[in-house]
């Protein structure tokens, strides 16, 4: 069912003004505040960008080299500015390329507005030259979609997907405009989507349930916070520091929660996960009661459901409805935007602390250094380990930059092992997983937050998936930081095929090209590090070259991240070894 926008007056309507359809588009994204684009160009999407010549001085057009790395770029521009990404995309093949980042976009609710053209509206459906079902492909990975076929629609078609885009659960959306829509001339106005019917992006809180929450939590003996992205996409980064601060609950943080709360924070206990650190992964199944804030029980923090939080009330607080209930049951649901939430439940809740429980944390962090941190980050002999390479950057990168991951074994490692000060400091795919995200997502935080230091971590397999995108660094002489972790093998996927398959290695060994070389084909400096006694002086020439750098560190072929929660089994048999 379409979406209806209400139809009411708006105060910013502006003086009608004849244009294309396309002139409109680019004058809709100026108004809603659109600096910066991601895209690639072609036939069906032709109009729209001669109407972007005139108006290079308010908005900057990045040309990606895939439609893929412009979604990645736009998702990384959003995560590390706070804005909603913009993404343009010629009709069939322009389009389907957007596919992946969309669904990656829509898993982890990042706000993108993807743009496509498409052939002329009488042409539709009739196998024309580049011409695809792009609303129906790309229905189940988008908040809302909608094909524009003719030029009056295309402001109203434009408000509506911002305001959709950022509001509530932020997500993408997409609108296709035909071509004959971008053409033809019509009287342009604008009016800002402030509100859609049937739409209510926020619900609105309940004060009762409220009081249910807050009185678990006042007699709870061994309560637990599990936070997520909703910390980081609600702002309420200082709420939630003022919440475990007031009740004395120690905290821990999913994948993509990482940076809102301070690493080095007395009650920040560590990361969930598959991966994460062994306390809290261990002893979540001890807590009487959890208290979970915009976070969705991703099957990588609960393990074996069924042996999950048995012994726990649960207090889920989340903005989207359709998580409640949906993998973990909710003693107290808690709906509404987390910010006010937080807020709200801080004023009930007593002040309090719970060191003997805190205490049990800290003795499992023991046991985990002994075991998996200390060869990790300080190895005296033998191969180069990821974790060592992590710890130097981190001890010497800017206090507040921003970290970007591909997805693999150095995504664990670093997200394990890197410190963060600030929020929107860790920028990685979560929830679908997708390699080669890296290197067009740094490209966008660069865009996002010129003003902030941006280090690419990546590996070597992740990075020939968007390698292209080097093309775009050169082009556009930003200064991006790319750290390859080399192993020489599809290095997750090995993992497991040791630990599960019998050391079976099938098809996961990398013959790589000399990074170098490539590096240098695109006007980059490059090294390449593969003894200790390099490493540090090595990292410290990468973070401060001025310019874009690419640093190619040679890790240890068969070494494995742990702790590790095995697939099928519960939190509490992490292994440590």
């Amino acid at each position: 069912m379409e979406i209806v926008a209400e139809k009411k007056p708006k105060n910013d309507e502006r003086k009608a003004v004849r244009v294309s359809g396309a002139e409109a588009l680019i004058l809709s994204l100026e108004h809603e505040g659109v600096t910066t684009i991601f895209g690639y160009p072609g036939g069906a999407i032709m109009p729209v960008y001669d109407a972007l010549f005139d108006h290079q001085e308010n908005i900057h057009h990045i040309l990606m080299r895939h439609e893929q790395g412009a979604v990645h770029a736009a998702q990384g521009f959003a995560r590390a500015s706070g804005r909603v990404g913009v993404v343009f995309a010629t009709s069939g093949p322009g389009a389907t390329n957007l596919i992946t980042g969309i669904a990656d976009a829509m898993i982890d609710s990042t706000p993108v507005v993807c743009i496509t053209g498409n052939v002329f509206s009488p042409l539709l459906g009739t196998d024309a030259f580049q011409e695809t079902d792009v609303v129906g492909i790309s229905m189940p990975v988008t908040k809302w979609n909608h094909q524009v076929t003719s030029a009056e629609e295309i402001p109203d078609a434009i408000a509506k997907a911002f305001y959709i885009a950022k509001s509530g659960r932020p997500g993408p959306v997409l609108v296709d405009i035909t071509k004959d829509a971008q053409v033809n001339e019509f009287d342009f106005s604008y009016k800002t989507c402030e509100g859609i019917r049937s739409y209510h992006p926020v619900p609105a809180l309940d004060n009762d349930k409220l009081k249910e929450a807050a009185d678990l939590i006042n007699k709870a003996k061994r309560p637990f916070v599990l936070f997520g992205q909703g910390i980081i996409l609600s702002h309420a980064e200082n709420e939630l520091k003022a919440f475990i601060e007031k009740t004395g609950i120690p905290a821990a943080w999913t994948l993509l929660g990482l940076s809102a709360l301070p690493t080095n924070h007395p009650l920040n206990v560590g990361m969930l996960g598959m991966h994460g650190n062994y306390g809290p992964n261990f002893l979540s199944n001890e807590s009487d009661v959890v208290i979970a804030v915009g976070m969705r029980f991703d099957d990588r923090v609960t393990g074996k459901v069924s042996e999950y939080l048995n012994n726990s009330k649960v207090i889920h607080m989340d903005i989207d409805p359709s998580e409640i209930n949906k993998i973990i049951h909710a003693d107290v649901p808690v709906l509404g935007d987390a910010k006010e939430s937080l807020s709200a439940l801080t004023a009930l809740v007593n002040e309090n602390s719970h060191e003997e429980w805190i205490q049990r944390f800290r003795d499992c962090d023991k046991k985990e250094h002994e075991k998996v941190i200390k060869n990790e980050l300080f190895p005296t002999a033998g191969v180069l380990t990821m974790g060592e390479v992590i710890r130097i950057m981190s001890e010497n990168a800017k206090s507040d930059a921003i970290i970007v991951t591909d997805v693999g074994q150095h995504q664990m490692v670093t997200s394990r092992y890197s410190k963060f000060v600030k929020s929107k400091s860790s920028i990685t795919s979560g929830g679908l997983g997708t390699m080669g995200f890296c290197l067009p997502a740094a490209i966008g935080a660069r865009f996002g937050a010129p003003e902030r230091q941006v280090i690419g971590v990546i590996g070597d397999g992740g990075f020939q998936m968007t390698i292209q995108e080097l093309g775009t660094i050169f082009q556009t002489d930003i200064e991006l930081k790319i750290l390859i972790l080399n192993n020489h093998y599809l290095g997750m996927v090995r993992q497991w095929q040791q630990l599960f398959f019998d050391k079976r290695y099938s098809a996961t060994e990398m013959v790589n090209p000399d990074f170098q070389t490539i590096a240098r084909g695109y006007g980059i400096e490059s090294k390449k590090i593969e003894k200790r006694e390099d490493l540090e002086s090595g990292i410290k020439e990468f973070l401060n070259f001025k310019g874009s750098y690419l640093l190619e560190v040679v890790v240890g072929k068969e070494n494995n991240v742990f702790p590790m929660v095995p697939a099928g089994c519960s939190v509490a048999e992490i292994r440590l070894e």
